[in-house]
């Protein structure tokens, strides 16, 4: 059984830093793995992916420049490094892992990700 499970979400005023963490268990092959966030009364939005296997990063316009996504292949690990934080930055952050996409610009698509972790949660307090 495949299980993602987000950690790393608090509260932080505006201009700061937060660093989530997406631990992955059970077996499974990822070509990809990403972060989406939802805000009350929002519908999930993309923020950034990683491919498994060579490292390609993609990012929302949102986030670029603020936000880095990095993993740890040997511990099965994703990592979002969130700076210059802002209110609308405030949402929950939701883990994903894609077994494969179905075309290259796929990386932005809910639909695509077969894994979900619970969620943690980001406020930024301005």
């Amino acid at each position: 059984q495949v299980q993602l499970v987000e950690s790393g979400g608090g509260l932080v005023q505006a201009g700061g830093s937060l660093r989530l963490s997406c631990a992955a268990s059970g077996s499974f092959s990822a070509y990809a793995r990403g972060w989406f966030r939802q805000a009350p009364g929002k519908v999930l939005e993309f923020v950034a992916a990683i491919s498994w296997k060579n490292g390609n990063t993609y990012y929302a316009d949102s986030v670029k420049g603020r936000f880095t996504i990095s993993k740890d292949n040997a511990k099965n690990m994703i990592y979002l490094q969130m700076n210059s934080l802002r209110p609308e930055d405030t949402a929950a952050y939701y883990c994903a892992a894609a077994i494969v996409f179905s075309s290259a610009s796929s990386y932005h698509s809910p639909d695509e990700y077969d894994y979900w972790g619970q969620g943690t949660q980001v406020t930024v307090s301005s």
